[in-house]
């Protein structure tokens, strides 16, 4: 498993890596019913805390991305319900383009930003 970290960004680390696995998953690069890494494998490999590959895993949890199995650890499940997240995506899209509204950026900037960024996970 490939996972890139930046020590000198001001992100938590914890959502880094919470960032990178659903990067993965759009990418295809997991897949449904992928285990992931245990956290203390994941720790080792990347130099970070277990507690912060364990505060990761605990949100992709929360968030709907993985599930955990007792004999599996954590496995990609996606099962976030689309209603639900079509209402996060429009709450965190007000935001984005409120930004991008007081930054001049226009509408056509923006569609073309999306269809860019959305053909990389096709």
């Amino acid at each position: 498993m490939y996972i890139e970290i930046d020590f000198n960004s001001d992100e938590a680390l914890y959502l880094q890596l919470r960032n990178q696995i659903i990067m993965g998953i759009a990418t295809s690069r997991f897949h449904e019913g992928d285990s992931l890494p245990s956290v203390r494998q994941l720790a080792d490999a990347i130099g970070i805390n277990m507690h912060t590959v364990n505060k990761a895993y605990t949100v992709l949890k929360q968030e709907g991305y993985v599930k955990v199995d007792r004999r599996r650890g954590a496995v990609i499940a996606i099962d976030v319900d689309r209603l639900r997240a079509v209402e996060e995506l429009r709450k965190e899209l007000q935001v984005i383009l409120a930004k991008s509204s007081c930054k001049n950026i226009s509408k056509e900037e923006v569609h073309e930003l999306i269809d860019e960024i959305y053909d990389e996970y096709r």
